[in-house]
């Protein structure tokens, strides 16, 4: 049952107006005062039509005769309706595109685009340890920055269409649409999920420095991310595995300077099959070290937890396993400073013109199409490491 009624919608729209109505509803559910269960279709489309309660009962199941459905194209096309089923949409496919279990508001940093074929991101190399001793009444040393830059992959679109029938306004078939619409959200932030975990978990390639293209991980080469060997698997001495993938940073030098980069993790991606050992190195209180000795004379040594209170993250999904084909396989470092969601334009619903052949034809009187287009793509995979067994 809506929270609203048609009795207080039909109240509002002879002291507000129509319009007025539909702009203060389309705010509230904006602004999360209102949510789309709140409404029943049937009662906004009686309400902010000025003839909605004849043309409802002229058009429902049992009435017969020739009257022209003409009023009935121009009632969905008046904008108060029109306007507030929109914002009804939107919400609905916006709320189920982000919804929390979804890691990718967390894996990438977002960053608009107008290019819809790939750009080059120009960067602006580091100088390095330049500094020298300048003797009295010597010159100082000229210094310039290295140029550098980065292709990113072209975008691609993805989308649907919901279409509002003749038949949920008069059924009053609201949560046929909501249904639709959360639906439909939910796919396109499924497959923006994948496409970015893809990126993430190096299944998708798509590095490209000053022309040259690499796989995000590498065990050899311009850059080593990725080891074996450096398994978490709670064997007692997990916080050690995430000390090796630390000492992996420790390695990687900065390719214009060979000096090393200073990074300070703060995220763990792990399969399910390693989530709670996950939890536990960072949760855990304290670590116990024992020198092996089997004896008397064992030695156990206690002392804080070295990751607790770091702030790290553990993200998990079924996916990472799927996506990746492997329970064992983790990843570590910042994931923000290595990975970007190239975006032309976030999802978006945008309204088909009124008055077309699928009014007539399909008995479809509204349609939205729902769209996003981007890209994920690779910004700095030195960023990254990624260990396995």
């Amino acid at each position: 049952m809506s929270a609203i009624t048609l009795m207080e919608l039909k109240r509002r729209v002879r002291a507000q107006g129509a319009p007025a109505v539909a702009q203060n509803l389309s705010d509230a559910l904006r602004q999360k005062y209102l949510q789309p269960e709140d409404f029943s279709v049937r009662d906004l489309f009686e309400s902010l039509h000025e003839d909605g309660t004849e043309l409802l009962r002229d058009i429902g199941k049992g009435k017969s005769g020739q009257r022209s459905l003409l009023e009935a194209a121009q009632a969905v096309d008046t904008g108060a309706f029109t306007g507030i089923i929109g914002q009804i949409v939107f919400t609905k496919v916006k709320e189920a595109y982000t919804d929390a279990e979804f890691l990718w508001p967390q894996l990438c940093e977002t960053m608009n685009s107008q290019f819809i074929d790939g750009e080059r991101l120009p960067g602006i190399g580091r100088i390095g340890d330049k500094a020298e001793i300048v003797s009295e009444g010597d010159s100082y040393p000229n210094v310039g920055l290295n140029e550098e830059f980065i292709d990113t992959p072209p975008t691609r679109k993805r989308g649907a269409i919901i279409g509002l029938t003749r038949e949920i306004v008069i059924a009053d078939r609201t949560t046929m649409l909501l249904k639709s619409a959360a639906e439909l959200g939910h796919w396109c932030g499924l497959n923006k999920e994948k496409r970015v975990i893809d990126v993430v978990i190096g299944t998708a390639n798509n590095y490209k420095r000053n022309l040259t293209a690499t796989n995000t991980y590498l065990t050899s080469g311009a850059y080593i991310n990725s080891q074996t060997g450096n398994a978490l698997d709670g064997s007692g001495n997990e916080w050690r595995a995430l000390e090796k993938a630390d000492l992996l940073f420790d390695a990687i030098l900065d390719p214009n300077t060979a000096e090393p980069i200073i990074v300070s993790p703060d995220t763990l991606i792990v399969p399910t099959a390693l989530k709670r050992t996950a939890e536990r190195i960072i949760n855990a209180t304290g670590i116990q070290t024992v020198d092996m000795r089997v004896n008397a004379a064992t030695i156990r040594t206690e002392s804080g937890n070295p990751y607790g209170g770091k702030g790290l993250k553990v993200l998990s999904s079924p996916y990472i396993k799927i996506r990746s084909g492997s329970a064992t396989r983790w990843w570590y470092g910042v994931p923000r400073k290595a990975f970007l969601y190239i975006q032309i334009w976030d999802i978006e619903t945008l309204q088909a013109a009124s008055n077309s052949e699928q009014e007539f034809t399909a008995d479809i009187w509204m349609r939205y199409k729902v769209s996003e287009r981007g890209v994920a793509a690779v910004q700095e995979p030195r960023f990254m490491t990624q260990n396995d067994t």
